[in-house]
């Protein structure tokens, strides 16, 4: 049995070696969100039941003695920490998904109830009931396994439904892609954890599992971070060069292709008169109307932020006479998102585009939408 403690303690120590490396990367990092915190606690709490994990596996096999207090210690923590794993998650995903009033103190304790409420109840249990949590050979009884797996559950399809409604929204496949990783990761973990269970209860299965699954989603989240421009979520000038690179995406059978260039009138002033954080928050209204209205529309579209305060859309109609009533709309919809959030200024934008011929090439195409582009921005000019 020592031999078996040697080989799992050699294989948590291994996992909490990469979790703490993740960890500390994020500990250096300048900008520290919202979501990036919220992350570092889940790390914590992998690496907290990891060590749980490993006290059990030391109990099991004598190496501590096995006691009525050592059993309960080491499963009440591993409840509790298993608990902590999947809280930790939700709160993630609320934060990476921006889920509303999730700062408010009813909804940060409606969150958390669910996990207090099982802990104290746990707890008194062991204490004065223990009985109904372990037999007289010490092991866990039924009861036990309700603690185990309720609280996790009711996080995980927390968390499910609000990643699996943005990602159902999201027409970006980048942006769709996490959040779909972030409604399924957990489901991923608990697989691991039965499959331990089930199958090889002797094998560190779910630390390997854990590790596994955070160092996929850790490079699915370098890979956002690399394609995505961090402050508007759109797609940044290396993903155009990668998406323009290939045929099939500029070019589709049965549609045209356009190229759309816009451009914020009298940016400068608003950073000049309001400052750069409302520069900023202009940029991501218009951000988030040109997500928005071309969500609602059908055909292909393609969006990036240029550079500065550029932004291109390369969207494919079946005819010339949709791209007018898409770039209106787009232009309503940051005139009435400034007005419902009481903006001191209207943001206007200009906008250029033109349609790529047979013989074309797109960086012509742009030339000309850039050209027309900033023709357009004398007549749109509308800065209170």
């Amino acid at each position: 049995m020592s031999d078996y403690f040697i080989y799992y303690a050699e294989s948590t120590i291994i996992c909490l070696a990469i979790f703490c490396m993740m960890f500390v990367r994020d500990l250096f990092k300048v900008d520290k969100q919202e979501k990036q915190i919220k992350y570092d606690h889940a790390l914590i709490s992998f690496m907290l039941y990891f060590v749980s994990d490993l006290f059990w596996a030391a109990v099991i096999s004598d190496v501590i003695p096995k006691t009525r207090f050592t059993v309960i210690c080491a499963n009440f923590l591993n409840c509790v920490f298993m608990g902590g794993i999947t809280y930790s998650w939700l709160k993630y995903v609320m934060a990476t998904e921006s889920a509303p009033h999730r700062d408010r103190p009813l909804t940060k304790f409606a969150v958390i109830f669910p996990y207090l409420v099982s802990a104290i109840v746990l707890i008194s249990l062991f204490v004065f009931a223990p009985h109904t949590m372990l037999d007289d050979e010490m092991r866990m009884l039924p009861a036990y396994n309700i603690f185990l797996v309720v609280v996790p559950s009711i996080y995980i399809s927390s968390s499910f439904f609000y990643a699996m409604r943005k990602a159902r929204h999201e027409e970006n496949p980048i942006e769709k892609k996490q959040h779909i990783t972030l409604g399924v990761f957990p489901l991923m973990v608990i697989a691991g954890g039965l499959l331990q269970i089930l199958i090889l209860p002797s094998t560190p299965i779910f630390c390997y599992c854990c590790t596994l699954l955070m160092l996929w989603f850790y490079f699915q989240s370098m890979e956002a971070q690399i394609s995505l421009d961090p402050l508007t979520g759109l797609n940044n000038r290396g993903q155009l060069i990668h998406y323009i690179s290939q045929k099939n995406n500029v070019r589709i059978e049965g549609r045209s292709t356009f190229v759309v260039m816009f451009d914020v009138n009298d940016f400068k002033a608003i950073n000049d008169t309001y400052g750069h954080a409302e520069g900023d928050r202009a940029l991501v209204i218009i951000a988030d109307s040109l997500k928005k209205v071309t969500q609602s529309h059908s055909m292909p579209i393609f969006l990036g932020r240029y550079g500065g305060d550029e932004f291109i859309l390369i969207a494919h109609p079946t005819s010339r006479d949709e791209i007018e009533p898409l770039i209106g709309e787009i232009r309503l919809h940051i005139k009435e998102t400034c007005e419902a959030e009481g903006t001191p200024y209207t943001v206007s934008i200009g906008a250029g585009y033109d349609e790529m011929t047979e013989k074309d090439t797109f960086q012509k195409c742009m030339q000309r939408a850039d050209q027309n582009l900033y023709l357009d921005k004398s007549k749109h000019k509308t800065l209170q």
